[in-house]
């Protein structure tokens, strides 16, 4: 195994020092209550998780409309903030760096059963599959084009929910425009059939991510903003269309503004796109490998190819969701716990939650104790 040790090395980022160079990307995992009030059990988890460089918190919604699945977190409530509040604190006793906090509107990712709203997005297109509800799968309904007045509205609660998150202890926010939610959904040619100048071409299709991003930098200052992409994710029935404009237009619009990093989801070193974005992104790029296998040895080679390729921090999703010691594993080189049944991803309750064992757990339990491995976790 070629043991990369860059991983280990501190890093800068916007406010902080980081101890070192392994983010825990935000993981949509279902555990909050009803109305997305974080809960005792997600400190618990982040807790032991502490020694992240930087833990992106999952996936917190800026306004009820945004709500995508039963049980999400959300930011909009003093509840949420207080909730949250009680996360923070949990990290940082337990030796944290730091968090920031990703804002994320589901625009028609969402549905009347779950929010008690007809969801939003740029163009009435429905998502083209069935979407969970509290009563259980449902058919997705046709989502309510969004005015002018209504764009408008968004970007402040974004820029609103980024206050609350700084009032909560996050250190910053991420905005997240991947994953086929209501950004990725302006940024997509078949989700935005808009004529207006947040439609048609490139140029306009970045519009509404641009002004989020640009209004929350203003709110909380542009170092302790993050952007979540990911070019040519198909994920939730997106097809973007002129992908490789797309992100070099927005990264141009969005370059000069000092933002705390670029995050880019599902990165291949290799793609024409990443090239681009890494050569015209001044600022960090954090970079979320994609993995063939559950492993030391694959965290290692995935990671190296992207520092290689010019990233300068790495963002783990399932390797963090199994392993709460995950820095001190990859550190001695010590096997990874397999992620447990995907049925405890989002259930909610400790089971596949926040009773993944540490190293030194692990060989005290009964060589009888296993774990049975599955696809990854939904990365929000």
């Amino acid at each position: 195994m070629t043991y990369t040790t860059a991983l280990f090395e501190s890093a800068s980022l916007g406010p902080l020092t980081l101890a070192n160079r392994l983010l825990m990307a935000p993981l949509t995992r279902n555990r909050a209550e009803a109305d997305g009030t974080p809960t005792a059990l997600m400190a618990e988890y982040y807790a032991q998780r502490a020694s992240a460089g930087l833990i992106i918190a999952e996936a917190s919604t800026p306004n009820a409309t945004g709500q995508t699945y039963p049980n999400i977190t959300a930011i909009h409530r003093e509840r949420h903030v207080a909730g949250w509040r009680r996360v923070t604190e949990a990290v940082r006793a337990a030796g944290g760096g730091g968090m920031f906090l990703q804002l994320q509107h589901g625009g028609r990712v969402g549905h009347p059963a779950t929010s008690g709203l007809t969801p939003v997005a740029p163009s009435p297109v429905p998502l083209p599959e069935t979407i969970f509800t509290p009563d259980g799968h449902r058919p997705s309904v046709v989502p309510r084009e969004m005015t002018a007045e209504d764009i408008a509205a968004t970007v402040a609660d974004f820029a609103r929910a980024a206050r609350n998150a700084l009032d909560a202890g996050f250190a910053g926010v991420e905005v997240h425009s991947a994953n086929g939610h209501l950004l990725h959904q302006f940024l997509a040619r078949n989700t935005n059939r808009r004529t207006d100048g947040y439609g048609g071409s490139p140029d306009r299709r970045i519009r509404f991510t641009a002004e989020v991003t640009e209004a929350v930098a203003a709110a909380v200052g542009p170092e302790r903003v993050g952007l979540r992409i990911s070019p040519g994710n198909t994920v939730n029935g997106i097809a973007e269309g002129e992908t490789e404009e797309l992100y070099p237009a927005l990264v141009e619009r969005l370059g000069d503004l000092g933002l705390a990093y670029l995050h880019l989801g599902y990165a291949d070193p290799a793609a024409p796109v990443y090239r681009r974005i890494r050569a015209g992104w001044p600022g960090v790029l954090v970079a979320n490998p994609v993995l063939t296998e559950l492993t030391t040895e694959e965290v290692h080679r995935a990671s190296g190819r992207l520092l290689d390729a010019g990233a300068d921090l790495i963002a783990l999703g399932r390797p963090f969701l199994a392993n709460p010691d995950l820095v001190a594993r990859l550190r001695a080189g010590a096997p990874l716990n397999p992620v447990r049944d995907r049925y405890f991803m989002y259930v909610g309750g400790a089971a596949g939650y926040t009773d993944y064992p540490t190293l030194a757990e692990a060989a005290a339990q009964p060589s009888s104790d296993s774990i049975v491995a599955c696809d990854g976790a939904r990365v929000a």
